[in-house]
């Protein structure tokens, strides 16, 4: 698996360009956020009408000595204060709401992407990146749009209008202002640049950080188990230490941009300061005109330093884009058809019509992984698939629910491609069992009728099917747990057994009732004898279903119609247990194997010393090989 990050990335946009894709998602809401940064705009404007009224007491009340004139125009900065106060607190209430509805739509959208990207793409991103998309990125979209993207626009637009005003006191003061401006737009250049790159690097850096910080609590067993505890954390160590490091660059980025920000402002004052007072001592200033200069440039003091972190926002709201867009982006080849066909009443054909496959980081060289599969399996048959590790077993079980496409030839269900059905349809049709059971943080009710969403799950008919999931599957133990069927289920089903997990597992599959089963060895984790119940339950109530299924024990064979021979990448015969048995060496040798290791599994169950049992396999299979 390997970071996006060193992937071949698409071509850069600029970054108007790539927030502009952000508008498909805040289309909705511009209105409202319009008439926020109108609001934002506002209190702006005001604020700069303050120095106006104060080059009007300086000038007239204050020099005449007019009490009443001046305590009126106290009230006037305080009316303009408070209008100020208030224009803020709209932007707020306009703001807010619809920047926290964008980020809902993102991130449901978001969501929805990963489930119907193909299982490919998720082999090849970490879940590290797609938890950091998913959760920073979008939340620092959402702060950039309520806050950042406006208060930049408005701070740009007050530092322009405000300029524009000191010309209104005398023109070269007002000249010392915005020369002072040219080397922070040759700064800010230099900064996007560097900050780009360095923003990019340190949230691909978060999202592997992330990846490491999964791994170590879903693998804490193992860490525990064989004391790598220290490793972890020095490894995960190494990445912190990287990433701090990519931090500081930011940092420093961000200092030398404030530095010129904070200067050439200080700068200007200076040089206004001087100039004024010479102006003024030849008379082509007033007093009260020098006075409201000032204040305006005070006033404009924030405006312009912010602009730097607002720009630096921008930056990182920028890449906090292109990464969250890499998904939406990503591309998907496994899609519901232009014209899909319907099955109305599936009989359960199933059908390997000359399938090649290979995995798209496969060498040029190397053949494929299934090499012309022709199989057939009946309506009602249940058919088992043996082969040595490596065969393609758990890749063949993959492509009847388009998991994976074939890369050639195609697999049928009632002769129709299953490319030419719906995905929904297709796996509501098919139903499958994983040797890796997978659970959810819910209740062992809704993990096992989690495929049948036509149902409530608590009305008689789904306590029914539940029950009966459950008998098949020989998961009694459910009613042992604190709350039943209610009892939560913690994380991918740690709080339970292997084999509890697993029974689980291929309930869910049962109360799918498909028309077509497939299942992955799905009951490796469970004892041989609990496997024959399960399995006589299954051919009782799923009869007249289809099943595949990879088989790893001599009993799972054994109650199969058919039996299927794998053999690198390719069916090498076909037929019952008996028949290969009698005519295929390499399937003797396969099924010794199993027996073998049924053997001991046995042995190890219920005899302290089973060499006696082990002899006899090493007899069995040394004739065999005969």
């Amino acid at each position: 698996m390997t970071s996006p990050s060193s992937r071949p990335s698409t071509p850069r946009l600029s970054t108007p360009r790539a927030l502009l894709r952000l508008l498909e998602f805040a289309r909705p809401v511009l209105p409202r956020l319009g008439l926020g940064a109108l609001t934002a705009l506002a209190a702006a404007v005001i604020s700069l009408m303050i120095p106006i009224v104060l080059e009007w007491l300086v000038g007239g009340p204050i020099s005449t000595g007019e009490t009443s004139a001046v305590v009126w125009g106290a009230v006037a900065v305080l009316g303009l204060a408070l209008l100020e106060a208030l224009m803020v607190y709209l932007r707020r209430w306009l703001i807010l709401g619809p920047a926290t509805l964008v980020e809902y739509d993102i991130r449901r959208a978001f969501y929805n992407r990963l489930q119907h990207l193909p299982v490919s793409f998720h082999d090849r991103w970490q879940s590290g990146q797609l938890l950091s998309r998913m959760m920073q990125d979008i939340s620092l979209i959402r702060r950039w749009m309520a806050f950042g993207l406006i208060l930049l626009v408005v701070n740009v637009l007050t530092v322009i209008i405000g300029a524009a005003l000191l010309f209104q006191w005398h023109w070269a003061l007002a000249l010392v202002f915005v020369l002072s401006g040219v080397p922070l737009w040759i700064q800010g250049f230099l900064f996007e640049r560097e900050y780009g790159t360095l923003t990019r690097l340190s949230q691909d850096q978060q999202g592997d950080l992330a990846t490491s910080v999964e791994e170590s609590v879903h693998g804490i067993r193992v860490l525990k188990a064989f004391g790598r505890g220290p490793h972890a954390l020095r490894r995960f160590t190494r990445q912190a230490q990287t990433l701090r490091d990519t931090e500081m660059r930011k940092a420093g980025a961000i200092a030398r941009i404030d530095f010129w920000l904070v200067f050439m402002p200080e700068l200007a004052f200076a040089a206004a300061l001087v100039m004024g007072i010479w102006l003024a001592s030849i008379g082509q200033i007033g007093l009260d005109q020098l006075f409201a200069y000032f204040a305006m440039a005070t006033i404009l003091r924030w405006p312009i330093e912010s602009i730097g972190f607002f720009f630096a926002f921008t930056m990182d709201a920028r890449t906090a884009t292109d990464r969250v867009f890499e998904v939406f982006d990503a591309h998907n080849d496994i899609t519901d058809p232009e014209r899909p066909v319907e099955l109305a009443d599936p009989r359960g054909a199933l059908v390997f019509e000359d399938v090649h496959f290979r995995y798209q980081d496969a060498g040029a060289k190397e053949p494929d992984l299934l090499g012309g599969i022709r199989l057939e399996v009946r309506p009602g048959e249940t058919l088992a698939i043996v082969g040595l590790t490596g065969s393609g077993k758990t890749t063949l079980t993959t492509l009847p629910t388009r998991l994976y496409d074939v890369t050639g030839g195609r697999v049928t269900i009632d002769g129709v491609d299953v490319r030419d059905l719906r995905l929904v349809d297709l796996r509501r049709i098919i139903a499958s069992a994983f040797e890796d059971a997978t659970l959810f943080s819910a209740s062992v009710r809704d993990n096992v009728l989690l495929g049948r969403d036509d149902l409530d799950p608590r009305s008689p008919e789904g306590e029914r099917v539940l029950r009966e999931a459950l008998d098949v599957a020989q998961a009694a133990f459910v009613d042992d747990l604190p709350e039943g069927v209610e009892t939560m289920i913690g994380e991918e089903g740690m709080s339970l057994s292997g084999g509890q997990r697993q029974r689980l597992a291929l309930a869910r599959a049962v109360a799918a009732r498909p028309a077509v089963i497939v299942m992955d060895d799905p009951l490796s984790a469970l004892d041989v004898d609990t496997e024959e119940r399960v399995q006589h339950e299954l051919r009782r109530v799923l009869a007249g279903t289809t099943a595949l299924v990879v088989a790893h024990r001599p009993s799972t064979v054994a109650l199969a119609d058919r039996v299927a021979l794998l053999e690198g990448g390719r069916i090498t015969a076909v037929g019952t247990h008996q028949e290969l048995m009698a005519s295929s060496m390499h399937y003797r040798s396969v099924i010794s194997s199993f027996e073998k290791e049924e053997a001991e599994e046995r042995a190890w169950r219920s005899d302290p010393n089973p060499t006696a049992e082990l002899d006899i396999i090493s007899a069995q299979d040394e004739e065999g090989v005969k």
